[in-house]
Order: structure tokens, then sequence, then C-alpha cells
């Protein structure tokens, strides 16, 4: 029996399977990143910030630590269920879809870590922008941090197999039809379940157009997260500042 599911981001970030294989991201880079973002933003000590697509809210809990108010949203009900254990009284999380305001004006809203572009709608792009845009306030900043698509294309490993918590994890990626997409097979119990990850391969002038759509102003890019300069070649990362 094979278990599978196309509409990937509702509902593979919802298995304990998609925790399994991405269990070993790099944490301290994480907080590298969080460090000199809220340093180069300048964002007032206390100050609210909202992290959309949080996930278990790993930068949700460490931006708290930093002692930002902090709200974490997912579209993910597991997740959230899972990052509530960590809430206080300036650490909160909640269900909610990031293509929709959240309608309460925040000193910074950060998207991290390639949370955008996968939606099945292509309009859901531009609305999360403008969704972004409605909950910045009059001196705050937005921050999407995306992966740098040429530099992603160029690099692309076809086929690997990784084996974590005993699970062999098959894994196929391709570009088609301007989506970089990843396929993802393994045996769990005696199942089969095959799920389909899906990143539109937008590129800085890409964002740049929906910025522009959207009636906010890109003030700064960067490439990695030690916020040095991009390079459309070189850099793993493209981090957008606006406003």
């Amino acid at each position: 029996m094979t278990k599978h599911t196309t509409q990937w981001y509702a509902s593979w970030f919802d298995t304990p399977f998609y925790h399994i294989l991405y269990k070993d991201r790099d944490h301290s880079e994480a907080q590298l990143f969080m460090d000199n973002l809220t340093q180069y933003l300048n964002i007032p000590e206390g100050g609210s910030i909202l992290d959309l697509a949080c996930g278990k809210g790993r930068h949700s809990v460490y931006l708290n630590s930093l002692g930002y108010d902090v709200t974490g949203i997912d579209l993910s009900e597991n997740s959230i269920a899972y990052a509530k254990q960590f809430e206080n009284d300036t650490l909160k999380f909640e269900v909610h879809d990031m293509c929709k305001p959240y309608l309460q004006q925040f000193d910074a809203v950060f998207n991290l870590f390639t949370s955008f572009g996968y939606f099945d709608r292509e309009e859901d792009n531009l609305n999360t922008i403008k969704a972004i845009k409605t909950d910045l306030n009059s001196t705050s900043f937005g921050v999407i941090d995306f992966m740098n698509s040429e530099y992603i294309i160029d690099h692309l490993i076809p086929e690997d197999t990784k084996t974590i918590e005993g699970i062999q994890f098959h894994q196929k990626r391709y570009l088609e039809s301007g989506f970089i997409f990843k396929d993802i097979s393994f045996e769990y119990q005696g199942s089969a379940y095959k799920f389909q990850e899906r990143v539109k391969a937008l590129k800085l002038e890409d964002f740049e157009a929906l910025f522009e759509q959207a009636g906010v102003f890109l003030l700064d890019v960067f490439g990695d997260y030690k916020l040095r300069k991009f390079q459309s070649k070189s850099s793993e990362r493209l981090v957008m500042i606006f406003k």
C-alpha cells in the first residue's frame, strides 16, 4: 500500500516523517542568523516579531530568548500543537494561513528558511507579501529568507538516500516548469510512502516584481546568514529586507 499526497505543504509538514528527515538542521546557524538579523534591523528591546511559517517554532523560541515578543504562525496543526509547549507571556503560536493578514502590526515580520513559493495558487505569492505589508507598522521591516534558486539549480543533486532513525529516505530532485521538485519515498512498518516537495524557483528579479506589485520597497539583499553581499552565482541564500 502506498500513501501519498500532492498538496504537500498542507500534509507533508504535518507528518512525523518530515521532522525526522530534517531533524539535523543546523540550529547554531539559525541562531547566528537571528542574532545578525535582529541587530542589523535594530529591533527595539521587547519589540514584537511575527514568524511566518514557523514550523515547530525553533526560530520563534530563540527570538523570544533574546527578549522579543514573538508570535509564530503556521498552517500545520501538528507543528503548532508541538510548538505550544514553549508558549509563555511573550511567546505564542497559532494555526494561520500566511497568505492572509494576521491583522496585528509588528516591529518585524520574518518568513524564514524558504517557507515561500510552494503555494498551489500562483497569486498567493503576491497575497503573502501583501499580508506582510498589512502586518508591518510604519517603522518596521519585512524579511524573506529564500534559497538562491540560481545557485541551487546549478548544484542540484539529482538523487540520494538518507537513513535516519532506521528509515531510508530516497530523494530525487529536478527542475520542471519553473519549480524545483523533490520526490521523497520510503517504507515504514510495511507501508510505502511517497511525498513531493515543490518550490517555485523564484529569482531576485521575480521578488522585485512581486514587491512592486505589493507596494513595498526592497531595501537590502544579502547572500548568507552572516549578511554578506548577495552574489547570484555563488550565494546560497537570498535574504531580502523590505518595508
